[in-house]
Protein backbone atom coordinates (compact mmCIF):
# COMPACT_ATOMS: atom_id res chain seq x y z
CA UNK A 1 0.00 0.00 0.00
CA UNK A 2 2.90 2.33 0.19
CA UNK A 3 3.37 2.25 -3.24
CA UNK A 4 -0.39 2.49 -4.48
CA UNK A 5 -0.71 6.06 -3.79
CA UNK A 6 2.27 7.73 -5.58
CA UNK A 7 1.46 5.41 -8.64
CA UNK A 8 -2.33 6.35 -8.79
CA UNK A 9 -0.86 9.84 -8.61
CA UNK A 10 1.58 9.44 -11.34
CA UNK A 11 -1.48 7.29 -13.66
CA UNK A 12 -3.47 10.38 -13.01
CA UNK A 13 -0.93 12.76 -14.46
CA UNK A 14 -0.41 10.61 -17.24
CA UNK A 15 -3.65 10.07 -18.16
CA UNK A 16 -4.34 14.20 -17.73
CA UNK A 17 -1.75 14.96 -20.16
CA UNK A 18 -3.23 12.74 -22.90
CA UNK A 19 -6.31 14.37 -22.46
CA UNK A 20 -4.57 17.72 -23.06
CA UNK A 21 -3.28 16.30 -26.00
CA UNK A 22 -6.58 15.58 -27.32
CA UNK A 23 -7.98 18.91 -27.04
CA UNK A 24 -5.47 20.62 -29.63
CA UNK A 25 -7.02 23.41 -31.43
CA UNK A 26 -6.24 24.30 -35.24
CA UNK A 27 -6.78 27.71 -36.23
CA UNK A 28 -6.24 28.47 -40.01
CA UNK A 29 -5.99 32.17 -41.39
CA UNK A 30 -8.00 33.36 -44.38
CA UNK A 31 -5.97 33.37 -47.22
CA UNK A 32 -5.42 36.94 -48.75
CA UNK A 33 -6.04 37.59 -52.55
CA UNK A 34 -4.13 40.27 -54.68
CA UNK A 35 -7.48 42.24 -55.63
CA UNK A 36 -7.38 43.51 -59.61
CA UNK A 37 -9.10 46.41 -60.52
CA UNK A 38 -10.14 46.33 -64.13
CA UNK A 39 -12.13 48.26 -66.47
CA UNK A 40 -15.87 47.05 -67.65
CA UNK A 41 -16.38 45.77 -70.63
CA UNK A 42 -15.54 48.04 -73.34
CA UNK A 43 -18.07 48.39 -76.30
CA UNK A 44 -17.75 50.64 -79.34
CA UNK A 45 -19.62 51.90 -81.72
CA UNK A 46 -18.87 51.33 -85.98
CA UNK A 47 -18.12 54.97 -85.94
CA UNK A 48 -16.24 55.34 -82.45
CA UNK A 49 -13.88 52.37 -83.67
CA UNK A 50 -13.73 54.18 -87.04
CA UNK A 51 -12.17 57.19 -85.22
CA UNK A 52 -10.17 55.24 -83.17
CA UNK A 53 -8.47 53.52 -85.71
CA UNK A 54 -7.63 56.67 -88.25
CA UNK A 55 -6.42 58.85 -85.66
CA UNK A 56 -4.05 55.76 -84.46
CA UNK A 57 -2.83 54.91 -87.43
CA UNK A 58 -1.75 58.33 -88.41
CA UNK A 59 -0.05 58.92 -84.59
CA UNK A 60 1.10 55.20 -84.40
CA UNK A 61 4.83 54.75 -83.24
CA UNK A 62 7.21 52.08 -85.62
CA UNK A 63 6.58 49.25 -84.24
CA UNK A 64 9.71 46.62 -84.59
CA UNK A 65 9.31 42.48 -84.81
CA UNK A 66 10.76 42.58 -81.90
CA UNK A 67 8.42 44.49 -80.13
CA UNK A 68 5.26 42.49 -81.70
CA UNK A 69 6.01 39.26 -82.69
CA UNK A 70 4.68 38.26 -85.78
CA UNK A 71 3.98 34.60 -85.06
CA UNK A 72 1.26 35.61 -82.12
CA UNK A 73 -2.25 35.73 -83.74
CA UNK A 74 -3.71 38.20 -81.56
CA UNK A 75 -7.46 38.37 -80.22
CA UNK A 76 -9.85 40.01 -78.12
CA UNK A 77 -9.79 38.44 -74.24
CA UNK A 78 -6.14 37.12 -74.41
CA UNK A 79 -3.03 38.92 -72.43
CA UNK A 80 -0.24 40.57 -74.49
CA UNK A 81 3.21 39.47 -73.97
CA UNK A 82 4.92 41.77 -71.28
CA UNK A 83 7.89 43.09 -74.05
CA UNK A 84 5.39 44.35 -76.00
CA UNK A 85 5.19 48.00 -75.95
CA UNK A 86 1.62 49.42 -75.56
CA UNK A 87 1.42 53.44 -76.07
CA UNK A 88 -1.23 55.86 -74.36
CA UNK A 89 -4.57 56.33 -77.02
CA UNK A 90 -3.88 59.83 -78.46
CA UNK A 91 -5.69 62.94 -76.66
CA UNK A 92 -7.89 63.52 -79.68
CA UNK A 93 -9.53 59.97 -79.55
CA UNK A 94 -10.03 60.09 -76.19
CA UNK A 95 -12.05 63.63 -76.32
CA UNK A 96 -14.08 61.82 -79.02
CA UNK A 97 -14.48 58.59 -77.15
CA UNK A 98 -14.01 59.45 -73.47
CA UNK A 99 -14.41 55.59 -72.58
CA UNK A 100 -11.01 54.73 -73.92
CA UNK A 101 -9.05 57.10 -71.54
CA UNK A 102 -7.29 54.33 -69.72
CA UNK A 103 -6.70 51.92 -72.00
CA UNK A 104 -3.41 51.48 -73.90
CA UNK A 105 -2.83 50.38 -77.60
CA UNK A 106 -0.65 48.59 -79.68
CA UNK A 107 -0.38 47.88 -83.89
CA UNK A 108 0.15 45.17 -85.50
CA UNK A 109 -0.23 43.98 -89.04
CA UNK A 110 -2.28 47.01 -89.66
CA UNK A 111 -4.89 46.26 -87.00
CA UNK A 112 -5.07 48.71 -83.57
CA UNK A 113 -5.75 46.21 -80.28
CA UNK A 114 -6.98 48.07 -77.17
CA UNK A 115 -5.40 46.55 -74.07
CA UNK A 116 -6.03 47.05 -70.43
CA UNK A 117 -3.20 48.29 -68.53
CA UNK A 118 -4.26 46.75 -65.03
CA UNK A 119 -4.42 43.17 -66.62
CA UNK A 120 -2.39 43.45 -69.92
CA UNK A 121 -5.78 42.04 -71.69
CA UNK A 122 -6.83 42.76 -75.26
CA UNK A 123 -10.19 44.33 -74.83
CA UNK A 124 -11.13 45.47 -78.59
CA UNK A 125 -9.72 45.40 -82.15
CA UNK A 126 -9.82 48.18 -84.23
CA UNK A 127 -9.38 47.73 -88.17
CA UNK A 128 -9.73 49.24 -91.05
Amino acid sequence: MKYGFPMATALAVVLAAGAAQAQTTIVTQPVQTETVVTQPPLVLTPVQRETIYRTIVRHRPAVTVAQAPATVEYRVGMRVPQDVTLYPVPQTVVEEVPAVRNYRYMVINDRAWLVDPATSEIVAEVGD
